[in-house]
């Protein structure tokens, strides 16, 4: 009789993100990110955000596509870079569906290429007090390489309250203004093998 091995599941990352303190809102109680490397090369994320939603400005539902500017209001981000290289890919999560990908070839310069197409697919749940978004990116869509390599990961978000006053939460903040893009943003690091 031969014998198989189970494959481990791959890890899920539980992280909690805090908000800038030049940007406190008292709307949210708290974000929090799970993460995982899914089946096939692809990279799941689940964004949770729970507070008084009355508070918010939350996007209304709308079709998934494509759309710009979506950080000047309630969004999620992901920055997504090859461990050790300074490239990495931008993907913003509305709770209306929308998404957003931009290409970087080092900070805060946009990649000459742009970006591939990469759509995530991208799921919005609400209950009261809370709101989820799922998005799944596909790695080897960034390229051949994205699937097989170690990560650096940048988690964020935009709030933006009722009265229009924007929050800027992060797994981690670089010193300064809030900024998402900063090498030190990128504070969680996946393995190529989970």
């Amino acid at each position: 009789m031969i014998g198989f091995k189970a494959m481990p599941p791959d890890p899920v990352h539980t992280v909690t993100l805090a908000c800038h303190p030049e940007t406190p809102t008292e709307a949210v109680r708290g974000i929090a990110a799970r993460v995982r490397r899914a089946p096939r090369g692809s990279l799941a994320v689940t964004y949770i955000v729970e507070g008084d939603l009355d508070q918010l400005r939350v996007p209304a539902p709308r079709a998934p596509r494509s759309a710009g500017r979506l950080w000047e209001h309630t969004c999620c981000e992901i920055f997504i870079a090859r461990k050790g290289l300074a490239a990495y890919h931008e993907f913003n999560l509305s709770p209306s569906g929308e998404w957003a990908q931009y290409a970087f070839d080092g900070y805060r310069k946009p990649a000459e290429a742009g970006a591939a197409g990469a759509a995530p697919q991208v799921t919005v749940r609400g209950a009261a007090g809370r709101f989820e978004i799922d998005a799944v990116i596909h790695l080897d869509r960034l390229s051949a390489a994205h699937a097989r390599a170690d990560l650096s990961l940048a988690l964020s978000a935009v709030i933006e309250d009722s009265d229009g006053a924007l929050s800027y939460w992060a797994l981690r903040h670089a010193p300064g203004k809030p900024d998402f893009h900063h090498p030190q943003a990128f504070a969680l690091e996946l393995k190529a093998d989970g």
